[in-house]
């Protein structure tokens, strides 16, 4: 096997994860990865250091980063064929359905340099030094930048809690 392909190969679901979830769209998350894995293959032999993974994730934070950018400016179009007025207007049903879209909400509200070191250590299970690496700041920013994103994040959660409801008999 060819030794670019050994080394990238096996960062490509770490990378599909931590797109995914950056972005919450499966087909725009796989095209981001895709150009980060051509300018990866393209600038094989211009990449600083040993180490394969930071280098990639660091591509990748930066297209993502590009890409949430491209995406504040232009805003979201969705085509009209694809818009189901009933889906829209339809609560959840689950209350782990209503978790799930609370800690989204929440982790949206975050800023974006306390989401991204969050994201790349939880989901992606990075350790800091290699956090540090991609988004290019010092450990100790990614160690306090995680507390207070975790802070931020409990505090969201708690707000967005309903008040339960007795029933009467």
């Amino acid at each position: 096997m060819d030794p670019l392909a050994a080394a990238i190969e096996p960062l490509i679901p770490g990378l599909r994860r931590y797109a995914r979830s950056w972005l919450r769209d499966r087909a725009m998350a796989d095209d981001v990865v895709q150009d980060c894995l051509e300018r990866a293959v393209g600038r094989w032999r211009q990449r600083r250091g040993v180490e394969v993974r930071p280098w990639v994730y660091t591509i990748l934070h930066n297209l993502l980063v590009d890409h949430q950018r491209q995406h504040n400016r232009r805003g979201t179009a969705v085509p009209l064929h694809l818009v189901d007025d009933a889906a829209l207007g339809r609560p959840a049903d689950q209350d782990t359905g209503l978790h799930h879209r609370d800690l989204l909400h929440a982790l949206d509200a975050l800023p974006e340099e306390q989401r991204t070191v969050l994201l790349l250590v939880s989901v992606e299970g990075l350790p800091y030094a290699e956090v540090a690496a991609v988004v290019g700041v010092p450990l100790g920013t990614v160690m306090s930048r995680i507390a207070r994103g975790r802070d931020r994040l409990a505090t969201l959660l708690r707000e967005g809690e309903r008040p339960r409801l007795r029933s009467v008999q």
